[in-house]
């Protein structure tokens, strides 16, 4: 069945209605300050000055994929892929979608995930699936990691120092148990919903989600690779070689190994950035991408304007990736100026106290599902968060652990989905795929999502005291 074209909104015409709305509302309420015409103008470029990093860390990436696209390695790469596993492409979404989870309960994969989306899109549509496919292994499978924390120190680890800053015990293993009983029962449901979706876009022509302008944007920038005639040269291997540890350096180093008593790699890892693995942020990974798009183009023996005109080709594809985060984190630089999440956050606060278990878990589920939306960032809301309502828990008598999950749950399903996220917004841009269009596909999964994880911690909350 034919798909209709219909009027859809860019990422970037939704972002903007997003700050406006939310500037207008800050003229609602007397408690916070009224944003102001210049405020609201301001918004995407203040963003951009506290998304600068992984920003630059997006462009560098971009150029380094325009590199590696220019020697052709990554399209006989994922042909020979996907060649292997004839018949067996689902066990690949299982895979993948396991691995970025466990990046996400551990280190809080999210910003990182923007480097695996032209190589996952393109191999899942050389594998007969859609774009859709590749963003939801990719978005939910770290997603509902980061969702089910149980070590991630962006995420529970920062809450879990806002107690201790506040002198409120807590039980680490009650934290990882629970972290992970959320984590897995998400990802089975994650996974078995992907994979339902993906095997009816394979059996049933015609079954994709996507719209006939996306389906055209899925062929233009992912299905033009022709798998028929692929040599392997001693180039392609060494090529793809580099880009595969290329990748296994930036997960490894972004892993706090630290904080898991592991310090094999402190010192000696330091070499090149000065940093060593394990505390690498986007600075770091941005020149490691910079310096091994250089090295590809070099093995391929490209000439010094080769090198830099496929860089900057790479980087011009991937430039409106960076300017969605940028417009994203606006809306977060609006709601801090304003001192509308903050005025949220007291009242709420006031409007839990005294509540029973029963009502006090969801209530809070409900309150961090707002929060994200205005403060995406886990490690950002969670300071702000946990120093007025970690004591409210603690007064209360109930468990501070549940609480963070509570966070780590709301938060983790709303950066799922909300436009005001650089991860959502950016992933989508890259792999073609309208936010309206999203929301269509994960909707229900998240709802799903969202009555186990309620359910889960109201009784957590109930039990653990």
């Amino acid at each position: 069945m034919a798909k209709k074209k219909g009027i859809q909104l860019s990422a970037f015409s939704i972002l903007f209605l997003i700050i406006i709305a939310l500037a207008l509302l800050t003229w609602v309420f007397p408690q916070v300050d009224n944003a102001t015409l210049a405020t609201v103008v301001m918004a995407p470029f203040n963003g951009f000055k506290e998304a600068i990093d992984v920003c630059i860390f997006i462009l560098l990436l971009g150029g380094f994929l325009g590199v590696v696209t220019k020697t052709g390695a990554l399209d006989a790469g994922v042909g020979a892929l996907v060649k292997k596993l004839k018949g067996k492409e689902t066990v690949l979404i299982v895979v993948l979608m396991i691995l970025f989870s466990i990046g996400g309960t551990t280190y809080g994969m999210a910003e990182e995930t923007v480097a695996f989306y032209v190589l996952i899109c393109s191999t899942m549509v050389a594998a007969g699936f859609d774009t859709t496919v590749g963003v939801a292994t990719i978005m939910l499978g770290a997603g509902v990691g980061v969702l089910g924390s149980t070590v991630n120190p962006f995420a529970v680890g920062v809450a879990l120092d806002a107690l201790k800053e506040k002198g409120i015990q807590y039980n680490s293993g009650t934290v990882i148990l629970l972290g992970a009983i959320l984590w897995i029962t998400a990802l089975i449901a994650a996974i078995f919903y992907v994979l339902k979706y993906a095997k009816k876009v394979k059996e049933e022509k015609g079954s994709t989600i996507l719209s006939l302008q996306e389906q055209n944007d899925m062929k233009e920038h992912f299905g033009h690779a022709n798998f028929d005639n692929i040599e392997f040269t001693g180039k392609t291997r060494i090529t793809l070689t580099i880009f595969a540890i290329t990748f296994i350096i930036m997960v490894i180093s972004l892993i706090p190994w630290e904080s898991f008593g592991i310090t094999f790699f402190k010192g000696w890892t330091s070499y090149l950035t000065g940093t060593s693995l394990g505390e690498w942020y986007f600075a770091e990974l941005a020149m490691w991408f910079l310096l091994s798009g250089i090295l590809i183009g070099v093995v391929n023996g490209f000439k010094e304007t080769e090198i830099i005109d496929s860089f900057m080709d790479g980087v011009k594809d991937i430039l409106s990736v960076v300017l969605i985060i940028a417009v994203a984190r606006g809306a977060s630089v609006l709601m801090a100026a304003t001192k509308f999440d903050a005025f949220i956050l007291d009242s709420a606060s006031k409007a839990l106290n005294g509540l029973s278990p029963v009502i006090f878990a969801p209530a809070s589920y409900l309150l961090f599902l707002v929060l994200s939306f205005l403060i995406p960032s886990t490690s950002g809301l969670a300071s702000v968060a946990f120093p007025v309502l970690g004591p409210l828990t603690a007064a209360l008598k109930y468990s501070p652990e549940v609480m963070v999950l509570i966070f780590s749950a709301a938060s983790g399903i709303i950066n799922l989905m909300t436009p005001t996220s650089g991860v959502v917004m950016g992933g989508l841009a890259t792999a073609r795929v309208q936010y309206t269009t999203w929301l269509k596909f994960v909707g229900k999964l998240l709802a799903i999502i969202f009555i186990m994880d309620v359910v889960i911690l109201t009784v957590a909350m109930m039990v653990i005291r």
